[in-house]
């Protein structure tokens, strides 16, 4: 593997013209392509094997033309105090309105007089509209005749507010998020590099990266059916993998100048040691989000393989463009101090840096640290035991936005279950008598627990052909609550008995129903993905580290980061703990996807630095250092650079926390956490210190094992002989054994 990218990086540097044009082509090509690209249709979601699907999949074709997973919207009028909506002058403004909410996308519009929807009190009614299309395909027309009939119900005098997933908001792939990542990111580069030159290396090919990745995204969406999150979850590791990688890359590079190579070789070598370690690290990524298949979600699942291939468009760039662009750049990738040095002459290199100072007070106090990280992350992640799982429903938004007023409207006038209706589906397809099945059904349903209305069976619940009845039945309790899950499987039990009791069954589905169902499948699938995707890791870390105890160290300090970081969101965005500092507007249920999405994201970043940072120390190990020189060279080369790429990685995620769309925060919060728990406690603290205490241990494996295993020499090891280095990692040794106090206390094993 080392010799094979040695051999990259040269012809990369050699043809950097060649290379140069060939990326630049790539992104050209790309960009043609999205601008040219048909407009992204109907987006589908579904979720195969739950009862709610298999509902929405019946309605289909029982009462075709309906769109029951179109999209819905309400419209809350609300009379001005000390009138009601049953006035002349405020029931003509409510009915003009609903004349206006007509167009081709809109399948149906229920007039609340006729329909019964108005509050007990008469001060307020709702419009419900259907719509032949789901959210993300309504056209603008369709957004502003709704917006327009609310803005004409205000102009006389009434309170109208509008919700429903009609005005489902699409998180933004480009903006001040990714704004706010890139300018962090570029501080941090040029404080660690000193160079301008450097420090815009990793931007430029990161920015590239991440163009050709999101332009093929918006090119393939319609003909593959990807959502608009999809290019928000690629543009946001894509930043994050690509500027880090690139980072490893060019100071491997600067180091190999600053020992005397010639620049082609300088190339070569850093892209045959460094750009070993970002090929397993981006492999790692790769396996975490392409492993998210195994949701069976498959929105989850081409979110996951477009952020997959993003990573992988990052490893290559880092790989070949890199060292292309550091042929254009010459010596002007040091910083001025070095540029005016001799090369190969002491910059002082003798003189501890801080990654230095550190290890080696690991190495003293391996316990105590060991110790206080693992108690600091246990006890972040408390809260994590009280963790409340649902989707996000409009009274998850802002008080500020009308969909959070509609929702509280509709709960003052009518209950808070009238924001999440369950539809009850009777098929009665086998049964003698399919109107009796769906009114047996519908008093068993009205005599459950937590139950507010239940709409009465008539002729227009069913369809044409007779055997099929919705029945909307309305929970006391707010959509997202405890309450109404149970509900929900209650009306599955014995519902679906009493059906079966008149040859029918029940099923029931609706958004409520849907989430709910989401969310058991999702927590469903936590285990075996985690069985998956940190299999796969520690195989394959096993091979690039050569160890049993290494790639299992380094799964169980995953685990403790990842349960960390949710306990930390868990207090931010369920107990509300320092919310206003985040803009937390509102606490609830932590969005279903949020476990299964950080522990594959978050697994493969953190294996980045696990692979960054202790392959340098095998690479020592193995060239004979003692395990604890050998951890005090991998610091000393690479803490410095593994801090910078942590706070890179850190500033993009955080930079999403300013998002208004709630899930697009959570996500930016608790990615940006857990790197920062994951990077400086686990990969600086706890690992150099279960490191110290295995000591040669650590590099342990069975002969029969080690003869299985492929030797992929990550470490360069092998590329060391063929470049015939032995004497100069020998002196290397010898300064480092003199430099080190420790040194004396046991030979070095060769």
């Amino acid at each position: 593997m080392a010799t094979f990218l040695y051999r990259l990086g040269r012809l990369a540097f050699r043809r950097r013209r060649l290379v140069a044009l060939i990326w630049v082509a790539l992104l050209a090509v790309a960009g043609v392509g999205a601008a040219t690209a048909p407009s992204p249709g109907s987006t589908s979601f579904s979720i195969p094997g739950t009862e709610a699907q298999r509902a929405f999949d019946l309605l289909e074709k029982r009462f075709p033309g309906q769109s029951a997973d179109g999209a819905a919207a309400r419209v809350v009028f609300k009379a001005p105090d000390g009138q009601k909506i049953t006035d002349p002058k405020n029931k003509a403004a409510v009915e003009k309105a609903v004349g206006e909410l007509t167009g081709p996308q809109v399948a149906q519009t229920a007039n609340p007089f006729q329909v019964q929807a108005v509050s007990k009190d008469a001060t307020t009614a709702y419009v419900s509209v259907t719509y032949k299309v789901d959210a993300n395909s309504l056209t603008d027309d369709s957004l502003d005749t709704l917006k327009g009939a609310a803005t004409h119900g205000r102009d006389a005098g009434l309170t109208v507010e509008t919700g429903g997933s009609a005005l489902q908001a699409i998180p933004e792939a480009g903006g001040t998020s990714e704004i706010i990542g890139i300018a962090v990111s570029a501080v941090v580069l040029v404080i660690t590099f000193g160079s301008l030159i450097a420090a815009g290396m990793p931007l430029l090919t990161a920015i590239i990266g991440v163009g050709i990745g999101v332009s093929s995204i918006a090119a393939l969406a319609s003909a593959l059916d990807l959502g608009s999150t999809t290019s928000t979850l690629a543009t946001m590791i894509g930043l994050a993998v690509g500027i880090d990688y690139a980072l490893f890359i060019v100071s491997r590079y600067r180091a190999e100048l600053a020992e005397g190579r010639e620049r082609e070789e300088a190339a070569g070598r850093a892209v045959g040691t460094a750009g070993s370690a970002v090929v397993f690290a981006g492999l790692t990524v790769v396996i975490a989000l392409a492993g998210l298949a195994v949701v069976n979600i498959p929105m989850l699942t081409k979110m996951g393989l477009a952020a997959a291939g993003t990573v992988a468009i990052a490893v290559l760039i880092a790989l070949t463009l890199i060292p292309a662009l550091l042929g254009f750049a010459g010596r002007k990738v040091l910083s001025r101090k070095d540029r005016k040095a001799e090369p190969g002459a002491d910059r002082g290199e003798d003189k501890p840096n801080m990654g230095t100072r550190w290890a080696r007070f690991v190495l003293r106090r391996p316990a105590l640290v060991l110790v206080a990280g693992v108690i600091g992350l246990g006890a972040v992640a408390v809260p994590a035991a009280s963790l409340e799982l649902g989707l996000p429903d409009d009274g998850a938004q802002s008080t500020s936005t009308t969909q959070r007023k509609a929702y509280d409207l509709l709960s003052e006038g009518f209950g808070p279950g009238f924001n999440g209706p369950l539809m009850v589906v009777v098929d009665g397809s086998g049964a003698d008598d399919p109107k009796a099945a769906a009114q047996a059904v519908a008093k068993t349903v009205a005599g459950l627990d937590n139950v507010a209305a239940v709409a009465p069976v008539t002729p227009a619940s069913f369809n044409k052909a007779g055997d099929t009845a919705i029945v909307t039945v309305i929970p006391k309790s707010k959509p997202s609550s405890k309450q109404t899950e149970d509900l929900v499987h209650a009306i599955r039990d014995k519902g679906a008995a009493t059906a079966a009791d008149a040859d029918a069954r029940v099923l029931v589905t609706g958004q409520t129903a849907m989430n709910i169902d989401v969310s058991q499948k999702l927590n469903d699938a936590l285990l075996p993905y985690l069985g998956l995707v940190v299999g796969l890791a520690f195989l394959l870390l096993m091979v690039v580290f050569r160890s049993v105890l290494v790639p299992l160290k380094a799964a169980l300090g995953f685990l403790l980061s990842v349960v960390a970081a949710l306990g930390a969101v868990v207090a931010v965005f369920q107990w509300g703990w320092l919310g206003g500092l985040f803009g937390v507007e509102e606490t609830g249920p932590i969005m279903s996807m949020m476990p299964i999405f950080m522990v594959g994201v978050v697994f493969g970043l953190a294996m980045d630095y696990e692979v960054f940072l202790v392959t340098r120390m095998r690479e020592a190990f193995v060239h004979g250092e003692r395990p604890g020189q050998a951890i005090v060279t991998g610091f000393r080369h690479g803490a410095r650079v593994v801090s910078a790429a942590a706070v890179i990685m850190i500033s993009v995620f955080a930079g999403f926390i300013g998002s208004s769309e709630s899930m697009v925060k959570m996500i930016g919060f608790g990615l940006a956490i857990a790197v920062f728990f994951d990077a400086f406690v686990v990969r600086m603290a706890i690992v150099p210190a279960v490191l110290a205490l295995l000591g040669k241990s650590a590099w342990w494996l069975p002969g029969w094992l080690g003869r299985i295993l492929p030797n992929v020499d990550v470490e360069g090891e092998g590329l060391q002989k063929q470049l015939g280095d032995g004497a100069g990692a020998d002196s290397h040794r010898d300064a480092d054994r003199d430099s080190d106090p420790d040194a004396k206390r046991e030979p070095v094993s060769v």
